[in-house]
């Protein structure tokens, strides 16, 4: 008789070792597409940037990256904040970023790191106390300080395209990777973070933000050569724009206007170049100013500029809580609550 065996020979193998199939192939590569979408793209390369930094100094100290442990963070913090030849100290909250890009990637090695034990949080509250210094901020950018901006820049197209992301970035009080994540309209690339809707009375927009989503209406100005939406429409006309990402680079040899979205650096840069060509902060040397403006400078231009309640500018910008619109408020009324006026002194 046949042995007991062979009557199965041909049955297919247990589930476990079939090799999976093209639909679970899929599901899985799309499952780490919205894994890595989780994160703003700035966010994410920090993140990886962070982890890089913290392998390389693992392998220089001879340690292994796994499995997680939390005496060997607390003295890669503590070697952090020394600096070492060629290499300056890091800031508090550079190091702070750093050890959220360090955990983040453990989570996704299936092994969280343990901040709350006390080589690492016993540190961190040491390097605090020790080194911890106010968060310092762009300056923000007034309305009339815009005007002297845009007055800079050249009538070719480059310029008034520049003129739009300033009058956009400003009156929408949007963050640099919110003004070049727009597109003309809504489902139309991967990569939008948003997009823009024209009507009559102004410009509506859509901004994926660190928030949520939120709508950002951007009413017409009194003038065109400064209303952010008349210098919209006249850069999407000029450099027919009607599909696809709003903000495009222009080729320097034939002056054509790519298909790829701007970078965010190019807002940086572009308020940056504008602000020291103004003479804004004329009263700080060329190296201080160039480090004192950036593209948040805009945004804490609008929040700093919009005389109404402090609850729709929080709206506006996205803000979870009055507290980081407060941080934006360059030069609110401080002393409009006067507790000690109040308690009778």
């Amino acid at each position: 008789m046949a042995d007991i065996d062979d009557d199965f020979e041909d049955d297919p193998a247990p589930l476990t070792e079939r090799p999976p199939s093209p639909h679970l192939t899929a599901l899985s590569e799309k499952a780490r597409d919205y894994a890595r979408n989780a994160r703003a793209d700035n966010t994410q390369r920090a993140y990886d940037a962070d982890w890089r930094q913290f392998a390389a100094w693992l392998r220089r100290q001879g340690l292994d990256p796994l499995p997680p442990d939390p005496q060997t963070v607390g003295l890669y913090l503590a070697a952090c904040v020394e600096g070492s030849p060629g290499r300056d100290p890091l800031s508090v909250a550079s190091l702070e970023r750093r050890l959220a890009g360090i955990c983040w990637h453990y989570r996704q090695r299936g092994e969280p790191l343990d901040t709350s034990d006390r080589h690492i949080s016993t540190v961190l509250a040491g390097i605090r106390r020790a080194h911890g210094r106010p968060p310092l901020q762009k300056e923000a950018i007034f309305a009339d300080e815009l005007l002297a901006m845009l007055s800079v820049l050249d009538m070719d197209l480059r310029g008034i395209r520049d003129r739009a992301i300033l009058a956009i970035g400003f009156a929408g009080g949007l963050r640099r990777s919110e003004i070049v994540g727009l597109d003309c309209g809504p489902d139309q690339t991967e990569g939008g973070a948003g997009w823009v809707e024209i009507l009559d009375g102004g410009a509506v927009l859509q901004i994926s933000g660190k928030t949520g989503w939120r709508e950002v209406e951007i009413g017409r100005g009194s003038r065109p050569e400064t209303c952010p939406v008349a210098l919209l429409e006249t850069w999407m006309r000029l450099g027919r724009i009607n599909q696809g990402p709003l903000f495009r680079p222009i080729a320097r040899k034939n002056g054509g206007v790519a298909a790829e979205r701007l970078t965010d650096k190019h807002v940086a840069r572009l308020v940056q170049k504008t602000a020291l060509a103004a003479g804004i902060r004329g009263d700080l040397t060329e190296g201080e100013r160039r480090l004192a403006f950036g593209g948040h400078s805009l945004r804490a231009g609008l929040a700093s500029s919009a005389q109404i309640e402090e609850a729709l500018v929080q709206k506006h910008l996205g803000h979870a809580s009055p507290e980081m619109t407060r941080r934006y408020q360059r030069k609110r009324d401080r002393f409009r609550v006067n507790l000690t006026k109040a308690a009778g002194l």
